[in-house]
């Protein structure tokens, strides 16, 4: 085997290595940048995807996005991720208040999550102020609009570095 090929097969191997943050992003936030930008900002979702995954190789992450309107296929993406992913991003958006669903997928997969939401939800409707899975996360980032997205998976980047020290020690 040559050096290149050793290189090569080195690199593959570390791409292997590599930790998988999973980022979920709930309903009608394939519009973002369209959909009251003056809550939830102008960046768009494929532009959070993109820098999600820079920052994740910055980082030494695999980052997996997915986005969807429906809760059952939110629930089957966090169920596929079991096992396999070591930790979580979501914004379950108007599911956040609703979804025991999500809640208990979460609760299944033991995946450590972070919450995120583009808007401050203590800022807006009452009714935006209850998270069904405010309970079970790690922690919860809001108001800081896309940013908010890298925070959680600098975040996330964290909880896999405490794990892994855990699991050491």
């Amino acid at each position: 085997m040559g050096k290149a090929d050793a290189e090569e097969s080195a690199a593959g191997s570390a791409a292997h290595t590599l930790a998988t943050v999973l980022v979920i992003h709930g309903p009608n936030l394939n519009l973002l940048g369209q959909r009251e930008p003056g809550i939830y900002g102008h960046t768009r979702l494929g532009d959070i995807d993109r820098s999600l995954k820079q920052l994740g190789r910055e980082l030494g992450l695999k980052v997996e996005t997915f986005q969807s309107n429906s809760e059952g296929a939110i629930v089957d993406r966090i169920q596929r991720a079991r096992g396999r992913v070591r930790a979580l991003v979501i914004n379950p958006a108007a599911y956040t208040h609703t979804s025991v669903a999500i809640r208990d997928a979460i609760t299944a997969c033991e995946l450590p999550t972070v919450e995120v939401h583009l808007s401050n939800v203590y800022a807006r409707e009452p009714f935006r102020h209850h998270s069904t899975i405010a309970g079970i996360v790690v922690g919860r980032i809001m108001g800081f609009g896309a940013e908010g997205y890298l925070l959680a998976l600098r975040a996330a980047k964290r909880m896999i570095e405490a794990e892994r020290a855990a699991a050491g020690a």
